[in-house]
């Protein structure tokens, strides 16, 4: 066992309070388990508990190699295999006065760090996967988990937050790294999840109903085929949100706002304006949003493809002005913007400028998303 340290750790829970806190800095990766920390036990007492080396069985002329790993569990089944390979006695580790094995660890950091929505594995080989319940949005508290990490031996990695999952996908994992450790460390990581709970959770997404008013005359006037509405259907039905109806509009602003309007009258909750977001004399459409009231987050956002983008809010309907990018490309500024709010979330300009680091998409000839970087920055 290596040497033991006493040094303080500094956290930070709710409102960026510190907790501090001394710990053992014991370092256990490479564990020989000494005096107070095994014992001999008879093989028929070492049901549950957990060895603490390798276990070679041999078999004669045929075969010589590892029957039972450093860490495993004694299960009643294994009793006869290790009479058979002459173990009457077995050494195991003592996990008396403040010691945790690795699988009980993982479990209580991944209980601890979990929220709505997450289930829990059981250990494998000293690992917890955390998983998503439901579809819905991953949000992960970076700062708590930037915390946990802090405490040595511990480990806790995640996807990125602010990003749609499915049903059953892993979005965590965790374990210590050495075999065994001291209580008192997992007590610390409890103590952080409680102050920043929930660490990792998903967020349903609402069920919402979405006027869409598409604009440009060539559309209005039957000259061109939309191509946008099929395209919104699609992806809001995805999402589990659907079309109250579709108005088409020419380029005129007056006809884009009564549009807004009469679909904020019939119930919409939010309304997708399409086209007309360029700086072409006849994209009139922010400035529609404006003339209808909406109170604008942003226009532009640093997203490609989804630059002209335009965020804005009527009471708290969202309005989302969304570019012709949206309509081509399978990954867009749609993509990591609706979501959020259908999760429930008031997408502010912080936000919307927090995703220009990721916010450039490889266009890979397969895409791939959401299993890519696009639209994941190094806090979301």
């Amino acid at each position: 066992m290596g040497t033991v340290a006493t040094s303080p750790l500094k956290v930070r829970g709710k409102g960026n309070k510190k907790v501090e806190r001394s710990h053992q800095a014991t370092e256990m990766t490479e564990l020989e388990p000494e005096v107070g920390m095994r014992k001999m036990v008879p093989v028929y007492e070492a049901v549950g508990m957990v060895l603490c080396h390798d276990l070679t069985e041999i078999v004669p002329g045929r075969s010589k190699g590892r029957a039972f790993k450093k860490g495993h569990v004694v299960e009643p089944e294994d009793v006869q295999r290790l009479l058979n390979m002459g173990k009457e006695h077995l050494y195991v580790l003592n996990l008396d006065s403040g010691i945790i094995h690795e699988d009980d660890a993982a479990m209580r950091i991944a209980q601890a760090a979990s929220g709505p929505g997450i289930t829990t594995s059981e250990p494998v080989e000293g690992r917890v996967n955390m998983a998503a319940a439901s579809k819905g949005l991953l949000k992960i508290n970076v700062e708590a988990l930037n915390q946990v990490n802090q405490i040595q031996n511990v480990v806790l990695g995640t996807l990125h937050t602010n990003q749609q999952v499915i049903k059953g996908r892993v979005v965590a994992a965790t374990r210590i790294i050495p075999l065994v450790m001291e209580v008192e460390k997992i007590e610390l990581v409890e103590e952080v999840c409680r102050e920043n709970y929930p660490l990792v959770q998903i967020k349903p997404f609402a069920s919402l109903k979405v006027g869409i008013v598409t604009t440009g005359s060539e559309v209005y006037h039957g000259r061109i085929e939309d191509g946008f509405g099929p395209v919104l259907r699609a992806k809001f039905a995805e999402l589990g949100s659907e079309i109250l109806r579709q108005v088409l509009v020419s380029d005129r602003v007056s006809m884009t706002v009564q549009a807004i309007h009469d679909l904020l009258a019939e119930g919409a909750q939010i309304v997708a304006v399409t086209g007309g977001m360029s700086v072409d004399p006849d994209d009139q459409t922010p400035l529609s949003i404006r003339e209808a009231g909406g109170r604008v987050v942003a226009y532009g956002a640093a997203t490609f493809p989804g630059a002209m983008f335009m965020l804005a809010y009527i009471g708290d309907v969202p309005i989302l002005g969304l570019p012709a990018c949206v309509m081509y490309h399978k990954a867009s500024i749609f993509d990591l913007v609706v979501p959020r709010i259908l999760a429930g979330e008031t997408v502010t300009r912080a936000d919307l400028v927090a995703l220009g680091h990721g916010g450039l998409c490889a266009l890979c000839p397969e895409c791939r998303y959401p299993l890519c970087g696009f639209g994941k920055t190094a806090s979301g």
